[in-house]
């Protein structure tokens, strides 16, 4: 063999060690299904709203707006990021005191004749999310009277809830309220009560008791409804949304007596330790960063199946749930949060294109040097 083709064959063995894939480059996978993009937070360990991917909504409606006796306040003054004080704990108190992660609260107080309830409520900064998983670490509030929601929402006709009266709350009933709103629920005067895209599903726990999971899976003719890994119901028809949106985190109060029932007579705090959501994007840009980073959707680790919780996320070693994006080698073209220096998008990507970048560099320089030794 000539000295050029042993280093010719020298230095594709090293230009093939540099520039190794990570892993999950073409997606996450539930039952088989296939999500192409992540979205992960950590609240655990998220010291503010910058970090976060997500939007404190500030908004007032009227009573008249809000279909209740009151109207609502949202600010962000109501959604309080409280993480852990140890950055290596996964359960126990936030910096702030009570339970960590981010508190999502609806004040006390009567606010008057036609006044204002404060709340809180978050969105996410993402909103081309057409098809997935989506789980939420979740405590809700033992305060009657109010509604804690975690909900996918395009419009008022296509909208998947997960929503907690918290009046309905008792030692012998702990529902959660499973809700698709539709062009049906509309037509209805926003009651979805009367269609077949409602259920009051009793829970085997008290969702103010502690954290637990809560998830949807959407699929183009049905929805997956589930509480710490176990389906609860299964919603289909002409529900089901068709359109891409974002996620929202929401806890308000109307004083409707017949739905969120309220204002409460003390502050009421929902508190989320993680929203984890694998999907599709409509965004044509997202989807062409799939296809350049996907080569060979049948290589080893290119696609990486989801974890299911085993425990409900509550205490130090069942709240140490899996996140994509605090694993090493993972695809940094993604959305992921969190303090965690591999969970920064943006810094992940600096990293890792200086890292690639560097990495090539050494090989040309060992090529060169190769050349002249042999020369």
């Amino acid at each position: 063999m000539s000295r050029f083709l042993r280093a010719a064959t020298l230095l594709s063995a090293l230009l093939f060690a540099s520039s190794a894939s990570a892993d999950c480059e073409c997606g996450y996978t539930v039952n088989g299904t296939l999500y192409t993009d992540l979205s992960e937070s950590d609240f655990l360990h998220m010291n503010n709203v910058n970090q976060s991917g997500w939007l404190p909504q500030k908004y007032q409606t009227s009573p008249e707006v809000a279909r209740g006796p009151f109207g609502k306040d949202a600010s962000p003054q109501q959604v309080i990021f409280n993480p852990l004080k140890s950055r290596y704990d996964w359960a126990g108190e936030g910096i702030h005191g009570g339970d960590a992660g981010v508190q999502i609260i609806v004040r006390a107080g009567d606010p008057g004749d036609g006044g204002l309830i404060p709340m809180g409520e978050m969105a996410t900064n993402r909103t081309d999310m057409l098809y997935g998983t989506f789980r939420a670490g979740l405590k809700l509030t033992g305060q009657p009277g109010t509604c804690g929601a975690f909900f996918w929402y395009l419009d008022d006709t296509q909208e998947i809830d997960m929503e907690f009266l918290s009046s309905q709350f008792n030692e012998t009933s702990h529902p959660v309220n499973l809700v698709l709103q539709s062009p049906a629920s509309l037509a209805a005067g926003f009651n979805a009560a009367d269609t077949d895209a409602f259920q009051l599903h009793q829970l085997p726990f008290d969702p103010s008791g502690g954290f637990h999971e809560y998830r949807f899976d959407w699929f183009e003719d049905h929805i997956d409804f589930y509480a710490d890994g176990v389906l609860l119901r299964t919603m289909s028809g002409s529900g089901v949304p068709s359109k891409p949106g974002h996620l929202m985190l929401s806890q308000w109060s109307n004083g409707d007596p017949k739905w969120s029932g309220g204002p409460p007579e003390q502050d009421a705090i929902m508190t989320v330790n993680y929203v984890k959501a694998y999907f599709n994007s409509s965004d044509t840009k997202r989807q062409d960063d799939w296809s350049n980073r996907c080569t060979n959707i049948n290589a080893p680790k290119a696609t990486c199946e989801v974890p299911e919780i085993t425990a409900p996320p509550q205490g130090n070693v069942s709240a140490k749930t899996f996140f994509f994006s605090q694993q090493q080698n993972m695809t940094v073209n993604q959305t992921i949060q969190g303090d965690n220096p591999n969970t920064e998008t943006s810094g992940a990507w600096s990293i890792q294109s200086s890292i690639q970048a560097f990495s090539t560099t050494m090989v040309l320089i060992s090529f060169v040097l190769i050349m002249e030794w042999w020369s």
